[in-house]
Parts: structure tokens; sequence; C-alpha cells
């Protein structure tokens, strides 16, 4: 900033603040000269996010002590920061083989985004975009976005669902797909085992490897279109 914006920010601040106010000439030279000294590389305004009147603003409303130069300059040097751990540095246009003008480049820009010259360069964020339609085309192609290889290779891992997606794929029914009604397993949930102790409580609850022979027949009885309605209650 320079002299005359200085002059105009501290009289924006007396209006804040009366106790920032000086009446002596010799005093508001001094204030203003010394303002300038630490604000001198503070914009006044960026088109990117910094007002130095915001800054003013915020801390009269957030401290109760008079604001002193340094307390915009702490202030915009956070927003600075803030502004450059955004940035993600976009491969520049020079030559690759040329480091002065690759490092030229690259320096421009983050003192680009540091200045509020420029926005952060936000090309790595994951937004909501919409999904490109190369990318829906080939998923409904490959029918999921686990490739065949990556899921042969996670099958180690995860026996209860290749188990699953392997009587799928053979036309069997998804015994998955319902509540077991033997161990209350919801839809979706592995079957488990109970071991009971002679005192009769449960010593264990174990997922079984495959699912119960009834939850089973349920899913296949479902599948056929078996499973009826259950009977009306007979009338009183």
């Amino acid at each position: 900033m320079d002299r005359r914006e200085v002059a105009a920010v501290l009289a924006y601040t007396g209006r804040l603040d009366p106790r920032t106010i000086r009446t002596g000439t010799g005093e508001v030279g001094d204030q203003i000269a010394q303002w300038q000294e630490l604000l001198g590389d503070v914009p006044f305004a960026t088109e990117h996010g910094w007002d130095v009147r915001e800054a003013i603003r915020a801390h009269v409303l957030d401290s109760p002590y008079p604001i002193l130069p340094v307390d915009v300059a702490r202030r915009w040097r956070a927003h600075r920061r803030d502004r450059l751990d955004r940035h993600t540095d976009p491969t520049p246009a020079a030559d690759p083989d040329d480091p002065v003008a690759w490092r030229a480049e690259l320096l421009h820009g983050r003192h680009a985004v540091a200045a509020g010259l420029a926005a952060p360069s936000t090309h790595r964020q994951i937004n909501r975009g919409v999904p490109s339609r190369h990318v829906e085309d080939r998923l409904r192609e490959v029918g999921s976005c686990i490739p065949p290889a990556v899921r042969s290779e996670l099958a180690h891992y995860r026996p209860t669902r290749a188990a699953r997606e392997a009587a799928v794929d053979h036309g069997a029914p998804d015994a998955l797909g319902v509540r077991c009604e033997w161990c209350h397993a919801d839809a979706g949930a592995p079957c488990r085992q109970r071991r009971v102790g002679p005192d009769g409580a449960a010593r264990s609850n174990t997922v079984r490897a495959t699912p119960h022979p009834s939850r089973i027949d349920l899913a296949g009885a479902r599948t056929d279109g078996q499973l009826l309605d259950p009977p009306p209650l007979p009338s009183p």
C-alpha cells in the first residue's frame, strides 16, 4: 500500500475504533509512516479474497485491543499461506529440458497466487463435476468399477464375497440378499455360527464362510417366486 492507501485505511479504522485516531499533525504523520513501513508489501485489496477492510473489521470484532499494523500484516501472511497451501503447480508450458525457464514459470505462478493476482490451481481437487461420458460407457461395458483381474486377486482376502459372486455367476440364488431366519443376520451380512457352552451361554459368535442352508432355501424360493404372502389371520 502507498501513503494514500494507508491514510484511507487509518480513516476507516478510526471510524470503527476511535481509540486509533490521532489528532496532532505530527502524530498523524508518524502513524502513517509506521503503518506504511509495516504494510508496504500488503495490498489494499485483491481480486481473489483479500480486502484489508475485512481484516480490520474482523480484528475489531474479535479483539478488545486496538488494532496495530502488525495485526494486519500477520493476517495478510496467513492469507497468503492458506492460498499457497491450496495451490497445486500446473505443468509449465516451458520446455522441460530448459530448467531455468521451467523454474521461472513455476515461480511466476506461485507469486501470482500469493499476491492475489490469480486463483489457486485446483486441477487435482476432487469436486462434484459431471462424470465423463467415456467413464460411464466403460463402466457400463465392464459392469463394475473393479476390473475382473483385480477382483480375482481380492478373492483370497474376501472369501465370503467371492463365494457369493461365484454363486450368482453360476445362476445360484444370492443367499445374502435375504435375512437369515436361523442366526438373524440382516440382508447383506454373512451368517454367524454360535457355539453354546454346557451352561447354555454363548461361547463364540464367528462368521460362517457359507450361509445357513435355510437361508439358501429362502433365497431360492424368492428367486423362483415361490414365497407367497402369509395367510390372513382368522376372523374372530
